[in-house]
């Protein structure tokens, strides 16, 4: 099925890319796997990737209010929750919120992000904000042919979309999604309610049915 997509990355927007990534780094001891102007990756146990891309522009999210909006964040599964937050502290996060389902930080670039309880079959997730998650939910599942394990959905009130690459509704974040037929891909996504934002040579910016930006990659 050549306009099946396949998940690649997940990017995070920041202006220190280095402080930012080092970071996460540290705090999972996960392998730094790209580290270059534009990029710093890390990779997990399993082999799924982060990257934080460099944005000298990029404004940080405000949680949990709508006027600059998270969008996206990682939920990040740790044996001793506590333990952890208090780590995240010393290596430069900021708490936000200590609840019954997890602790939420803010890390060096204002992405909020979740310590939850668990073990290391499934590292993280990350969440997507939307104003129907089982309506984005439905969108990612038709574009990959199936819904991967890490991908999940928050259903948000009084949503507000990003409008990239409009500077006053700007993306914290976005999928790459790996295609081996571009053109087929293209069309697949826009059949299931994608926009076409930007076309380059090897990869078709889109925004998803919530506004999300996400880059089909050949």
């Amino acid at each position: 099925m050549d306009a099946v997509a396949r998940l690649d990355l997940v990017i995070f927007d920041a202006v220190d890319i280095d402080a930012v990534g080092a970071f996460y780094a540290g705090l999972t001891g996960w392998d730094v796997v790209r580290q270059d102007a534009d990029r710093f990756g890390i990779r997990d146990p399993s082999g799924q990737e982060i990257e934080f891309q460099r944005a000298p522009d990029h404004v940080q999210p405000r949680w949990p209010g709508q006027d600059w909006p998270q969008q996206f964040h990682l939920d990040l599964r740790v044996g001793e929750p506590r333990v952890e937050a208090g780590r995240a502290i010393r290596l430069g996060a900021r708490l936000l919120s200590d609840g019954p389902r997890g602790i939420t930080l803010a890390d060096p670039a204002g992405h909020p992000f979740d310590l939850c309880a668990g073990d290391d079959s499934l590292p993280f997730t990350v969440t997507i904000d939307a104003p129907d998650a089982g309506a984005l939910a439905r969108f990612y599942a038709g574009l990959l042919g199936g819904m991967p394990a890490l991908l999940r959905f928050q259903q948000v009130k009084e949503y507000r979309e990003p409008r990239w690459p409009d500077p006053a509704r700007p993306q914290q974040a976005h999928l790459d999604l790996l295609v081996t037929d571009l053109a087929a891909a293209e069309s697949r996504a826009v059949g299931l309610g994608a926009r076409s934002l930007h076309i380059a040579e090897h990869f078709t910016v889109f925004a998803d049915p919530a506004g999300h930006p996400f880059c089909l990659v050949h």
